[in-house]
């Protein structure tokens, strides 16, 4: 089944392409106005949604709130410092087996999953001993 997007969604589409890391819906918003492809904010968060729903783009919460987004190719797992927002990639998933067996029960779909450990990195783990 082809999945038809609106030019809104393909510029999108195209920007996370070339983007190396996951990006907000206001820098979207800002790098299409810089790339004369410009777009309303609100049709940037419609398209994005309309995007995760179909799996081709995956969104990450930061401690914040702040919603970053980049393409689902991949699973991603980050430890996330509460105080000076620091997010450092993980590359084991302890989940995976755990992934094959909910699709496989539940007969659900899985196009991504995140995991994400909250709690102090090393130089504010340092900075908080010392006060």
């Amino acid at each position: 089944m082809r999945v038809i997007r609106t030019r809104s969604q393909e510029r999108i589409l195209n920007l996370l392409k070339t983007v190396k890391q996951s990006i907000s819906a206001q820098a979207i918003y800002v790098e299409l106005r810089n790339r004369n492809q410009s777009m309303g904010l609100a049709t940037v968060y419609r398209s994005l949604e309309a995007l995760k729903l179909e799996g081709m783009v995956q969104v990450r919460i930061l401690a914040n709130g702040e919603a970053l987004y980049s393409l689902a190719q991949q699973d991603k797992h980050h430890l996330t410092c509460l105080q000076c927002g620091a997010s450092i990639p993980i590359s084991q998933c302890p989940v995976h087996d755990l992934e094959e067996q909910l699709q496989s029960i539940h007969k659900f779909k899985i196009f991504y999953h995140t995991l994400e450990f909250f709690g102090l990195c090393r130089q504010c783990q340092l900075a908080q001993a010392a006060d």
